[in-house]
C-alpha cells in the first residue's frame, strides 16, 4: 500500500503539446511535490508502476479539460489505488504554448473560433515575436546574472559590449561587433547610434521616454530608468550597482522584464510556430479597427507589411534627418541659413533634404505598395538638431560657416558670433510647448513647401513605376483653424505645381492626395468641428494629447512622482503607457462626436504610444476610432487587441439585450 501524489498539466505548458506533463511522487506530500524537498519523478512514469491509477487519471484528466475547454493544471493523489482530484484550474502556459493550445483546442471542436482568439492574451505574442534568451527567466544560471532592473521599455533579449556614445556604436558596429549603447538619457542626436546598438540601457526615462519610443519602433531590446546606472561619459564607466564596467564589457538585456544581466548571455531567434497565421486570421475576422504602422523607414514598412499592417498611419519625416552625418549636415546647414536669413545657402540645404526624403519617401511607397501611407510633417523644434551650448556648438558655427561663402577674418568673427547668438536663442524654456509643428511650418513655410514637395513628387513617380499610392500628408499641433489652413494652402499650391509643371516628364499626372491633421492640443478636439471642414482623416496624437491635457511633461513626471503617484493610487497606472480614458478619452470622444458631426465619413484613428496597447486599444475600440497606428512589431499584438476588444463588446451587448 502506498500513497501517490502529484501536479500535472493536461498539454506541455512550455509548448503546448497534448498529453499529460507533470510530476509525482510516492509516499510524499502534496507541497513535497513542488517544494523541492524531493526529486519527483515525470508522472508518464506512473504507467508502468500503478496502471490503473494512471488510466484513471489520464481518463479524469481529460474529461476536465473537455469539460471547461482549456488547458487544465490539476493536483491529485491515488490513496489505496483510488485516484482522488485535489484541485484543477486552467493552466498557466508561455506564448508558444497559449497558441497552439487555442489552435487545437478550436480544431478539436472544444471552443468556438472567437473563443480560441480570447485564450491568447496579447502578451502571448509579444513573447513570440522577440528574440528571447537562452536561459529560462527563472533558472539559475539567468537569475544568478541579473545586476539590476529597470523599465521594460522594449521586449526582447540582447547582448553586446557596452559603448556610451552614438559615434562609437556606429564605429564598432561597422567592425561587426554587438554593441549596447549605455546612456544616462537618450536624445535625437543619438538615433544612428541607437539604430546601430542590438539594445539601449539608460538611467533616466520611463516607458515613453525618448528611448524608449525609438527602441519599440525599431524593435530593439531596452531598458530604461534604472536607477542602480550611473553612467560617467567621460571617463566611460558605468557602475550598475557594486559592479563597474568600462566599454567593451559585456551585458544583457531583456526588454520584456527589464533585467540587467552580467557578461555574455546566449540568445535565440524568436521561433514562430506555423499555427500563428491560421489564429491571426481568426483574430482578423473578428476584429472592427483597422491596424497600422508607424514607420521611418522602407525596411521599417517592409516589417510592417509582413506582420499585417493594413498601411503606415505615421511616418515621422523628422526620424530620417537623423540617419546619416551627412543629412544631418544639410539640417543644420538649412537651419542656419534660415536664422540668418541667407535665401541662397537655404534654398541649396532644402534642395539637398528634399532629394534625401523623396528617395525615403519613394522606398516606402514602393514597400507599401497599394496600402495607405501617411506621412506627419516635421514636428519637433529645430533646437533638437542641434549640439547643446558650449564648445560642441561653437565648433558647429566655424563649420557651417566654412560651407559659406569666404569672408575676410573680421566678418567671418562677426558672423560667427550672430550665428552661434541665433542658434542660442532657438532653446527655449518649454519647447514641447514652443516653436514646433505647424507653428514652424507657419515661421518657415519653406519648409513645408520642401517636405510636401517630397512627398508628392515620389508619389508621382512611383506612381509611373507602377506602385499604387495612396499619399496622406498630417498637419502636426493644430490648435487653431487659421494654422490648419495656412498649411494646408502651402501643400497644395505646391500639389498644384508639381502637376501642372512643363518641365516635369509626368506633367498632368495627378494623385488624390489625403490632407488631414493630428488631435494633440486640447483646443483641437475642442473645435474638432470646425477642423473636419478641412480635412480628409484626423489622427490623435495621444502622447502630446496626454501631456497637454494632464499638466505633465512626460519625462519629468516619469522621473519625479509618477511611481509615487501609482503607488499612493492617485493614478491607477501610468498615463502615458495606458490612457487615461477618463481624462484624456473624454477629449478623443469629444473629438470623434464634433468631427463626424461636420464629415460623417471622417475617417479618425490614433497614431501615439497607445496605439500597441491593448487596454487603450479596447477604449479606441468602443471609442468608434477606425484605426490604431503602433509600431511594426507590435502590430501581430494591435491585431489581437482589436478582435478581443471587440469580441467582448458585442458579448456586452448581447448580454445587455438579454438583461432587457
Amino acid at each position: 500500500r502506498c500513497r501517490i501524489t502529484g501536479v500535472c498539466f493536461t498539454r506541455n505548458p512550455a509548448t503546448g503539446e497534448p498529453g499529460l506533463y507533470g510530476e509525482f511522487l510516492v509516499n510524499a506530500q502534496g507541497e513535497d511535490v513542488v517544494a523541492g524537498i524531493r526529486t519527483p519523478l515525470p508522472v508518464k512514469d506512473m504507467a508502468v508502476p500503478f496502471p490503473d491509477a494512471y488510466a484513471q487519471l489520464v481518463e479524469n484528466a481529460s474529461n476536465l479539460e473537455r469539460h471547461l475547454s482549456d488547458m487544465q493544471d490539476i493536483e491529485f493523489t491515488v490513496q489505496d489505488g483510488q485516484l482522488y482530484i485535489l484541485q484543477t484550474r486552467n493552466g498557466k502556459r508561455t506564448g508558444a504554448a497559449a497558441l497552439r493550445v487555442a489552435v487545437d483546442l478550436k480544431n478539436e471542436g472544444l471552443v468556438t473560433q472567437e473563443e480560441a482568439v480570447l485564450m491568447v492574451e496579447p502578451r502571448h505574442l509579444e513573447q513570440l515575436m522577440h528574440p528571447v534568451f537562452e536561459n529560462p527567466v527563472g533558472s539559475h544560471a539567468y537569475k544568478s546574472a541579473v545586476v539590476a532592473k529597470g523599465l521594460p521599455a522594449s521586449p526582447g533579449a540582447a547582448c553586446g559590449q557596452i559603448v556610451f556614445t552614438a559615434e562609437a556604436a556606429e564605429r564598432w558596429k561597422s567592425e561587426g561587433k554587438p554593441v549596447v549603447l549605455v546612456r544616462t538619457e537618450t536624445s535625437p542626436e543619438d538615433v544612428g547610434g541607437m539604430h546601430a546598438a542590438v539594445g539601449i540601457f539608460t538611467s533616466r526615462g520611463g516607458m515613453t521616454s525618448h528611448a524608449a519610443v525609438v527602441a519599440r519602433g525599431w524593435g530593439k531590446p531596452c531598458v530604461c530608468g534604472c536607477e542602480k546606472l550611473d553612467v560617467c561619459q567621460e571617463g566611460k564607466t558605468a557602475t550598475v550597482g557594486k559592479n563597474t564596467l568600462v566599454e567593451g564589457d559585456w551585458i544583457s538585456l531583456n526588454g520584456t522584464t527589464g533585467e540587467v544581466l552580467l557578461g555574455k548571455q546566449p540568445t535565440k531567434k524568436a521561433e514562430l510556430s506555423d499555427q500563428l497565421a491560421e489564429f491571426m486570421s481568426w483574430a482578423d475576422a473578428a476584429r472592427r479597427l483597422g491596424v497600422m504602422a508607424n514607420c521611418d523607414t522602407p525596411k521599417d514598412a517592409a516589417i510592417a507589411r509582413a506582420n499585417g499592417a493594413a498601411g503606415i498611419g505615421l511616418v515621422r519625416t523628422e526620424h530620417m534627418f537623423f540617419s546619416s552625418a551627412e543629412r544631418i549636415k544639410a539640417v543644420r546647414r538649412m537651419i542656419a541659413a534660415e536664422e540668418l536669413d541667407s535665401r541662397d545657402e537655404s534654398n541649396e540645404a532644402l534642395a539637398d533634404l528634399k532629394d534625401f526624403q523623396k528617395e525615403d519617401f519613394k522606398g516606402i511607397f514602393r514597400a507599401m505598395d497599394g496600402l495607405e501611407v501617411t506621412i506627419r510633417l516635421l514636428d519637433p523644434p529645430l533646437h533638437e538638431f542641434l549640439p547643446k551650448e558650449g564648445p560642441e556648438l561653437s565648433s558647429l558655427c566655424d563649420d557651417l560657416l566654412k560651407s559659406y561663402h569666404a569672408k575676410p577674418a573680421g566678418q567671418h568673427m562677426r558672423a560667427h558670433k550672430l550665428l552661434q547668438r541665433r542658434l542660442e536663442g532657438l532653446n527655449e524654456t518649454n519647447p514641447m510647448m514652443g516653436l514646433r509643428g505647424c507653428r514652424l511650418g507657419i515661421r518657415h513655410p519653406d519648409i513645408t513647401a520642401m517636405q510636401a514637395a517630397a512627398i508628392i513628387e515620389a508619389a508621382v513617380e512611383c506612381q509611373a513605376e507602377g506602385v499604387a499610392v495612396y499619399p496622406s500628408i498630417m498637419i502636426p499641433l493644430v490648435g487653431f483653424e487659421e494654422e490648419l489652413v495656412n498649411q494646408l494652402r502651402v501643400v497644395r499650391d505646391v500639389a498644384e505645381k508639381i502637376f501642372n509643371d512643363s518641365n516635369n516628364s509626368n506633367r498632368g499626372s495627378r494623385i488624390d492626395i489625403k490632407v488631414g491633421t493630428m488631435i494633440e492640443v486640447p483646443r483641437a478636439a475642442l473645435i474638432s468641428a470646425q477642423l473636419a471642414q478641412h480635412c480628409d482623416f484626423f489622427s490623435v496624437g495621444s502622447n502630446d494629447l496626454t501631456q497637454m491635457t494632464l499638466g505633465f511633461s512626460r519625462d519629468d513626471a516619469e522621473a519625479k512622482f509618477m511611481s509615487e503617484y501609482i503607488k499612493e493610487g492617485i493614478i491607477p497606472h501610468d498615463p502615458f503607457d495606458s490612457l487615461d480614458v477618463t481624462g484624456v478619452g473624454e477629449l478623443i470622444k469629444l473629438a470623434v462626436q464634433r468631427g463626424r458631426s461636420t464629415k460623417p465619413n471622417l475617417r479618425i484613428g490614433i497614431c501615439g504610444e497607445h496605439g500597441g496597447d491593448p487596454e487603450s486599444i479596447s477604449f479606441f475600440n468602443g471609442a468608434d476610432l477606425d484605426y490604431v497606428s503602433c509600431s511594426p512589431l507590435r502590430v501581430p499584438v494591435a491585431r489581437l487587441a482589436a478582435a478581443q476588444a471587440q469580441i467582448k463588446a458585442r458579448a456586452s451587448l448581447a448580454n445587455d439585450h438579454c438583461q432587457d
